[in-house]
């Protein structure tokens, strides 16, 4: 999707890359911090996480654990694992919420991060593992792929097998995002999705409208949060 289309903050948020396990490890006075981070869509996702990665790291003191879902963060946790109250899990998911993302905005979410800790004898009291739980988690952000997610309304754009090329390429050309394809016996339909704001659904109905000389089939379906640049 072009990025000259303006959209409202709220329709916009950033996210981990699906399928994608980011893990990084820092030492401080012999004990081990290694952090995980994915993205999880449902807290049951993320207790399947912990479960993995608890097994993994079976004989380790502390499994602490932060949590971000939704385009507003309505579903957030966080757990100190045993460690002193508040000096984990709150440290965690503060790293998360007020981490400043490419575009300036703090919105990253659908995040879950663990840490794993492995005590190395010495005791780094309640500002020590402060500091430590959030250095963790903030290395292992700096190197978590990201993705925009954006609130986009899908349309169905019904159009003739001889004007589907010229019409799909039209779109793409015009930053315009295709979601599917699909081919009938005598007709075409393409699935697109743009940014939930007027301007761009206006600019939708004008691209295709010039594309196709005003013969294809505009049809609005449901709103929709997709990745961009998939």
């Amino acid at each position: 999707m072009s990025s000259a289309i303006s959209v409202a903050s709220q329709h916009v948020y950033w996210v981990p890359k699906e399928s994608t396990e980011t893990i990084h490890e820092i030492d401080m006075k012999r004990s081990r911090f290694i952090a995980y981070a994915n993205r999880v869509e449902s807290v049951d996702e993320s207790r399947e996480l912990l479960d993995r990665i608890r097994r993994a790291h079976f004989d380790a003191r502390h499994h602490c654990s932060a949590l971000s879902i939704g385009s507003k963060r309505e579903i957030q946790r966080s757990s100190d694992d045993g460690e002193p109250s508040g000096t984990a899990g709150v440290p965690m998911l503060d790293a998360i919420t007020q981490r400043a993302m490419p575009d300036g905005n703090n919105t990253l979410s659908d995040v879950f991060v663990v840490v794993v800790r492995y005590f190395g004898g010495t005791l780094l009291g309640a500002g020590g593992l402060v500091r430590a739980y959030s250095e963790a988690v903030s290395r292992v952000l700096d190197e978590m792929p990201l993705n925009k997610r954006a609130l986009v309304q899908k349309f169905s754009i019904l159009t003739t097998a001889a004007d589907a090329g010229r019409l799909n390429f039209g779109l793409r050309n015009h930053g315009i995002e295709v979601l599917d394809t699909s081919y009938g016996a005598d007709s075409v339909r393409i699935e697109v999705g743009v940014f939930h704001e007027p301007e761009a659904i206006s600019r939708l109905h004008e691209v295709v409208a010039s594309i196709s000389s005003g013969s294809a089939q505009v049809d609005a379906r449901e709103s929709t949060w997709i990745d961009l640049g998939r």
